[in-house]
């Protein structure tokens, strides 16, 4: 007996793979950029760190939204597509 292949859920799980891949090496390549902007910052201004780093954080989390969105888009290919 062959097992009945549903090939829309084995497509959704595979573009969920691929969205969640290509969608978080973008954002941990800008993180990483502005992490290391603002260490190399601090250190030519050290006076001027807290300023600094509430810039950091803030642009980090403009960049982790983009990663976020990414993830909704695998979760509802999962749980949503081929039902």
């Amino acid at each position: 007996m062959a097992a009945e292949v549903e090939w829309v859920k084995v497509a959704a799980y595979v573009s969920a793979g691929i969205c969640m891949g290509i969608g978080t090496l973008g954002p941990s390549l800008g993180q990483g950029f502005i992490g290391g902007k603002a260490c190399e910052s601090i250190g030519k201004k050290p006076e001027n760190a807290n300023v600094i780093v509430r810039t950091m954080i803030l642009a980090l989390a403009f960049v982790e939204s983009t990663a976020i969105y990414a993830l909704l888009v695998a979760i509802i290919l999962m749980f949503f597509v081929g039902r």
